[in-house]
């Protein structure tokens, strides 16, 4: 999903420029963060364990990835592994509670 903005960083002439931009981009994140979390409960029905929910090995590789791309967008990575860690644990909660819900009905 490419975010649109209506002016480039260099662009802003002020304050009031920058924040709608960076509201605009904030708002597309937490879209993507929606679509996401769609994602984490949908697979939740091809889980056949808790500790397939958790799916620790997976968890770590994931961080591991997101790292990267971190450093290669100039950000901190330890910085976007928190905000990730934080993130997909809270998500991995969410979906532990809809496959204990879901596993009943079958």
């Amino acid at each position: 999903m490419d975010v649109i903005n209506q002016l480039q960083p260099e662009e802003c002439a002020g304050m009031e420029d920058i924040r709608r931009e960076i509201d605009a981009l904030d708002q597309a994140v937490i879209k993507l963060l929606g679509k996401r979390f769609q994602y984490v409960l949908a697979a939740s029905k091809y889980k056949t364990s808790a500790t397939s929910v958790r799916a620790p090995e997976r968890f770590k590789a994931m961080l591991a990835t997101r790292r990267e791309w971190a450093e290669a967008e100039g950000l901190s990575p330890d910085a976007v592994e928190q905000m990730y860690r934080d993130l997909v644990n809270h998500f991995i909660a969410e979906e532990m509670k809809h496959w204990l819900v879901h596993r009943s009905d079958t």
